[in-house]
């Protein structure tokens, strides 16, 4: 019996390596630790009714931003553990099966659990802001599609600790990630984590879709909606096409794992490349799913900061939907390498180099946005224009690698590491900290102080160049990537350790705008008018942070730029109305989504083991929720019209 239990917990945890003991630690801690502040300080019930239970469109995007901050951390302690593995040659800090671990949970959580989530909290602050509405248009989904992703990062997450972590790469390809490859549960972690978070992912892209078709201010039409709307408007077209493919692929992997079916396998009839072409089908949409947001982002922030209007609107515009057209016929550039016929070859090759065209038209118009304008240096507006210079680098190391010929020396290197990180940091990174800072006052009422706001921007920035420049280097000097270990002699040592040194400064950059905003939350400066930066959109026209209204009268729009017009006296105040106040028509707060999520946490951790015992009954937990949510008949409630007043006049704005 005894050896029995024994053998039960080495299968269960994981053991045998102090960085694990020190996470088991680390996790115990701070659960006690959270357990305790909220029991001393009485905060359970606040917990529940303010966050856990919040339809809340702005306190959805606090939480995912928190998540994504907190993924990030972990994200980046694998890439310091990779780089310290590859700093010298011969060197055993990580084992080969850890490395494998170690990067597989890093491209996942950067990709599937920093990226996303960051990206959806700032359209969920924002985006209904900027169409004046009032909150999105599926409440309960929204929240529902919240602690689904969180569900799946905690379920994938737990691996490190619990059972193995996955070790087949972030894109786990069949037949690798097979269960007769890749016994153990590691890989179905991968699997069903990321299922989970995926279910989440494309509801928010299809409650985003119908809120800015259908919710946007009277006279906003789809050309005058703000740049960062129109591409998360893009963006969730992208997601309602291309996740569909992923989730299919993830339920037959998982179907292959747990039932023992072999669509993945060619002796039994199956193919490794379905996967293949399935992944990447969704995966390649998906580099522009984190992408065209930050265009947006950007657009915002390089108009608002150079004191003009955004050149050339509607070619910025028809850029992205060519951009998310050409997205879905460039996947197979992923393979060229795998013996795919000449003509397939040209024809991805032809593609990829055709979506650098829309691309670059927006950087010149970013540019001529900034031509002759009034630029204010702010740590966004720094963010915003090292994109720039460090975007462009990727982009053109992106069209060495569309060429198929090329591609084959390319391919499996450093070089494309480079590439990658060049795009998907001085893009999407770049661009979540931009707007992290510029819509951090709408979140919280204070603004995030700017001299450590550049130190963090500039110490970050400069060590993204110092670790990611050389890769390109060491990539043509024969490195290739995935390699745990390399002999000495090759002359590669020098380039390796300097990329660590980078890697590292990016680390402490990180930290420095971690401590800015904890810094920031006692001393910062209040932001007591709305609008900290002079901004051009509606969303600075509501207070900081906006009242769970968003706004006492919907406003009417007669142009784009409705604030920067009514700066200029082009039109009436939009802070101000002559209407009377009516009672505002409201979502209730909704537990239903956390408790469902967890029952699928429940599921999917029962389904990782393989112990249907478990797994059945959260799925059964789940579909008892889905029937009790269709039995909630008072899912709402007015905010009446005293209340209103008493809000508008704390702000200033009552007529």
């Amino acid at each position: 019996m005894i050896e029995s239990i024994k053998s039960f917990l080495g299968y269960f945890f994981v053991t045998g390596d102090p960085m694990i003991y020190g996470a088991d630690a680390s996790i115990a801690l701070a659960s006690i630790g959270i357990v305790v502040v909220l029991t001393y300080f009485k905060k359970w019930k606040w917990l529940w009714e303010e966050w856990l239970t919040t339809v809340d469109h702005k306190r959805i995007g606090i939480m995912y931003i928190i998540a994504a901050l907190l993924m990030l951390f972990r994200g980046g302690v694998d890439a310091l553990m990779m780089r310290t593995q590859l700093t010298l040659p011969n060197l055993h800090f990580l084992n080969s099966e850890h490395y494998n671990q170690v990067f597989t949970t890093h491209g996942t959580i950067m990709i599937i659990f920093v990226a996303m989530p960051f990206i959806f909290g700032l359209m969920n602050i924002a985006v209904p802001l900027q169409i004046g509405a009032r909150d999105v248009a599926f409440p309960f989904l929204n929240a529902l599609s919240f602690w689904l992703f969180f569900a799946g990062a905690m379920l994938f997450n737990l691996s490190f600790v619990i059972g193995g972590s996955p070790d087949a790469g972030w894109s786990g390809y069949a037949p690798f990630a097979g269960a007769e490859l890749n016994p153990g549960v590691g890989q179905n972690y991968y699997v069903l984590g990321v299922q989970i978070s995926g279910i989440g992912s494309l509801a928010t892209g299809i409650n985003f879709l119908v809120t800015i078709i259908k919710m946007r201010a009277p006279g906003m039409t789809l050309f005058k909606m703000p740049m960062f709307t129109w591409s998360i408007l893009i963006t969730s077209v992208i997601v309602v096409f291309a996740f569909p493919a992923f989730t299919v692929a993830l339920a037959l992997m998982t179907i292959d794992r747990l039932f023992g079916a072999h669509f993945f396998t060619i002796a039994a009839g199956g193919s490794p490349m379905l996967w293949a072409n399935l992944f990447w089908f969704w995966g390649h949409p998906e580099v522009y799913i984190v992408l065209l947001p930050v265009f947006g982002i950007f657009s915002e922030v390089i108009a608002t900061f150079a004191h003009k209007t955004l050149f050339g609107y509607a070619v910025m515009v028809w850029s992205m939907v060519a951009i998310s057209v050409l997205s879905f016929i460039t996947w197979l550039h992923h393979f060229f390498t795998m013996g795919n016929t000449a003509p397939v070859n040209a024809f991805f090759s032809v593609s990829t180099m055709l979506i650098a065209i829309p691309t670059g038209v927006k950087i010149f118009n970013w540019l001529f946005t900034l031509n002759k304008g009034r630029i204010e240096f702010t740590t966004p507006m720094l963010w915003a224009l090292a994109f720039i210079p460090n975007f462009t680098i990727g982009g053109i190391t992106g069209v060495m690698l569309a060429m198929a010929p090329a591609d084959y020396q390319y391919h499996n290197s450093y070089f494309l590491v480079a590439h990658f990180h060049s795009t998907l940091i001085a893009g999407t990174v770049f661009g979540i900290f931009c707007g992290l800072h510029y819509w951090w006052p709408k979140m919280f009422g204070y603004l995030l102080d700017e001299r450590k706001g550049k130190w963090s921007f500039w110490i970050f920035m400069i060590s993204f160049n110092i670790c990611f420049m050389p890769m390109y280097f060491l990539g043509l000097m024969g490195m290739t990537r995935r390699m745990y270990t390399y002999p000495a002699g090759l002359g590669w040592t020098p380039i390796n350790i300097v990329i660590t040194i980078g890697a590292f400064g990016m680390g402490l950059g990180f930290i420095i705008m971690a401590w800015n905003i904890i810094w920031s939350a006692i001393h910062g400066k209040r932001d007591t008018t709305g609008d900290p930066w002079g901004g051009r959109t509606l969303e600075w026209t509501t207070s900081s942070p906006a009242p769970e209204y968003n706004f006492a009268h919907i406003p009417e729009i007669s142009t784009r730029d409705p604030l920067a017009a009514m700066k200029e006296g082009k039109t009436g105040d939009l802070r101000k109305s002559s209407k009377p106040y009516e009672p505002i028509h409201m979502p209730n707060n909704s537990g239903i989504p956390v408790i469902m999520s967890g029952f699928m946490f429940i599921a999917g951790f029962g389904f990782v083991f393989e112990w249907y015992w478990m797994g059945i009954p959260g799925l059964i937990g789940v579909v008892a929720c889905m029937i009790a949510r269709s039995f909630v008949y008072n899912d709402h409630h007015y905010i009446p019209v005293d209340e209103i007043e008493k809000t508008e006049a704390a702000t200033g704005r009552l007529s």
